[in-house]
């Protein structure tokens, strides 16, 4: 099995963290990480935004969070636990991933106030 890596503190990018959370799903994922107050494995992301997330595609996801810097995973038997680097990144950008964050949770609940507003589509009735 190949041992995992993860770039040094010094090695992280803001435009690699900008990348790895440009997209929903990775986003979304990160976002629960950076929540938990434990470390998390792949299968708990499985539904993310009502959405069925395959296994492979996830790991994909993993992978790009931690070549990113942002998660450290680790192998536990058969399981990969994941916990965010927080901590680090904030004391190597100050203010960085709050303000990401902060961004992210007012843009998935204002997503969440236009999908309750938007009224039932009606047939045409020709008459």
């Amino acid at each position: 099995m190949r041992p995992l890596t993860h770039p040094s503190i010094d090695d992280i990018t803001v435009e690699g963290i900008l990348h790895a959370l440009s997209d929903p799903v990775r986003v979304a994922i990160y976002a629960q990480l950076a929540d938990a107050d434990s470390a998390r494995t792949c299968s708990n992301f499985q539904q993310i935004s009502d959405r069925c997330i395959p296994k492979s595609t996830l790991s994909q996801h993993f992978r790009a969070l931690r070549e990113a810097g942002l998660i450290r995973s680790e192998r536990h038997g058969v399981e990969m636990r994941n916990t965010t680097r927080c901590a680090e990144i904030e004391q190597r950008f100050p203010g960085l991933l709050p303000a990401i964050m902060q961004a992210h949770r007012a843009q998935f609940e204002e997503r969440m106030r236009g999908a309750k507003k938007k009224p039932a589509a009606r047939k045409a009735t020709t008459g």
